[in-house]
Order: C-alpha cells, then sequence, then structure tokens
C-alpha cells in the first residue's frame, strides 16, 4: 500500500477520496434524519457516491501514477477483491 513517505501525491489522493466520503455520509446521515421525503432515490444517489468514494480509495491504495478518465472511472467500481466481514 502506499503511504505519505513514498508516494505523497497518491496518499493525497486517496485521502481526498476518504474524507470526501465521509462527508458525503455525514451529510447522507443528516438529510436522512431531517428531511421527511427523503426517499429509496435519493438514498440511491447519495449512496452510491459515497460508494464511489470508497471504492476509488480501495482501487488507488497501491498506484502511484495518474490514472486517466477510463480508468477513473473504473476505479469507482466495486471491488471484486474486498469481501464484506
Amino acid at each position: 500500500m502506499i503511504s505519505k513517505d513514498n508516494a505523497p501525491a497518491a496518499w493525497a489522493t486517496l485521502m481526498y477520496e476518504l474524507e470526501d466520503a465521509q462527508e458525503h455520509l455525514t451529510m447522507l446521515i443528516s438529510k436522512m434524519s431531517s428531511e421527511a421525503d427523503y426517499d429509496e432515490v435519493n438514498l440511491r444517489i447519495d449512496l452510491g457516491h459515497v460508494f464511489a468514494h470508497l471504492n476509488r480509495a480501495w482501487h488507488l491504495r497501491d498506484l502511484t501514477e495518474e490514472l486517466g478518465q477510463e480508468q477513473w472511472q473504473r476505479a469507482g467500481q466495486f471491488p471484486k477483491d474486498l469481501d464484506p466481514i
């Protein structure tokens, strides 16, 4: 896995993805708690956004080079090498 010391730019991107996931998850929880009309459509969109950030964090954990647009899109997909516990 990359580290702040061996790949500082890639590390910053990884941290951005995790921090953005945290921010959007916090907003999702807040909206679900305060908006009576928050529905499954909203949850699907908001949770999909959170998952995209988490998925990219997982896929970027070992990469030190920049990704092209197509690779970036693939990195947002659910991992095939990570099992829920």
